[in-house]
């Protein structure tokens, strides 16, 4: 799978999300919690496409949600924000920052490695200044229980939901609905790549990797309609909004990335497709390094804000 982010916006598992393919050059995992083996992957490549990432979430969603938190009873401490499959920690230094008031980050991620680079590279402030602390939990994320989010104003993830199965997804929100706080679930993948210049090929590639991030009961690119769904019937008010990487010439060590795990997954889940496609990715590449290519890779992003704990409206 895409090194740390699948192709059409999913990124790959990160620990604390289930497992895609090795990806070559990745290091190895380590044994995990309950005898697992924790899958590690690359730094290098959650820190290539955080840029992407930042410039593609919805900031339209951020003002319902500063509203929901500024009107929550104050907490010693702050607010408690819960951050999903972690990794390095990238949605808390954009959404950190963005946020006012002093909050405490809880940043879950099945990988120490992950974990260790989410910690050392956290914001310490908030938008107003305020102190913004963190903790670490190691752990898989989609064993979490309500009782984990006790306390919780609010449950933030990058590229999560696609990789859940429906049954993890309904627990997220129950989990969510529970605490009674909000939920902002970036960077899903929503099923459609547009590349210019076109090639005959394009469709048949998108096809096989949407069919591959649904193998084994993954929502891939259903999972936003589903997320939407499971929230609402705990009665949840939830917004959606587009989040698409754009990348042109000034991504092209990203695009040739992305493409190489795009076209990767595409040729597992349809083997035959094996000759074409190294010509396709070979083609691609070739117009990526003299800046042709440009390609958007549709996401969609999940506000959810559950009613507060104890039935205020």
């Amino acid at each position: 799978m895409i090194p740390g982010a699948g192709p059409a916006g999913r990124p790959a598992p990160r620990p604390g999300e289930r497992p895609a393919p090795p990806i070559p050059g990745e290091p190895a995992g380590e044994e995990g919690p309950e005898g697992e083996e924790a899958p590690r992957y690359a730094p290098e490549w959650l820190r290539l496409r955080e840029g992407a990432d930042a410039a593609a979430r919805a900031h339209d969603l951020l003002d319902p949600l500063r509203i929901r938190l500024a009107n929550l009873p104050g907490r010693a401490g702050g607010r408690v924000v819960h951050d999903l499959g972690c990794g390095t920690g990238s949605m808390g230094r954009w959404l950190a920052p963005r946020l006012d008031g002093a909050q405490h980050w809880v940043l879950h991620d099945r990988d120490p490695y992950l974990l260790h680079f989410a910690a050392v590279g956290a914001p310490r402030s908030a938008a107003d200044g305020s102190r913004v602390t963190v903790e670490t939990r190691r752990g898989d994320v989609a064993r979490l229980t309500p009782d984990a989010l006790v306390g919780a104003s609010l449950v933030t993830a990058s590229a999560l939901l696609d990789v859940l199965t429906a049954e993890e997804v309904g627990a997220l929100a129950a989990a969510c609905a529970g605490a009674g706080c909000a939920a902002l679930l970036t960077l899903s993948v929503a099923g459609r790549v547009d590349l210019t210049p076109a090639h005959p090929l394009d469709g048949e590639i998108a096809e096989a990797f949407n069919d591959h991030q649904r193998r084994g009961g993954l929502l891939g690119p259903d999972a936003v309609s589903v997320a939407a769904d499971a929230f609402a019937a705990h009665g949840a008010t939830v917004r959606l909004h587009a989040s698409p990487w754009h990348l042109g010439p000034g991504d092209a060590e990203l695009t040739a990335q992305w493409l190489r795990g795009w076209v990767g997954a595409a040729v597992e889940q349809r083997p035959g497709l094996r000759e074409p496609a190294a010509r396709y990715l070979a083609a691609r590449l070739a117009e990526c390094a003299t800046g042709e290519l440009r390609v958007t890779v549709h996401h969609s992003d999940l506000l959810a804000l559950c009613r507060p704990a104890g039935g205020a409206p």
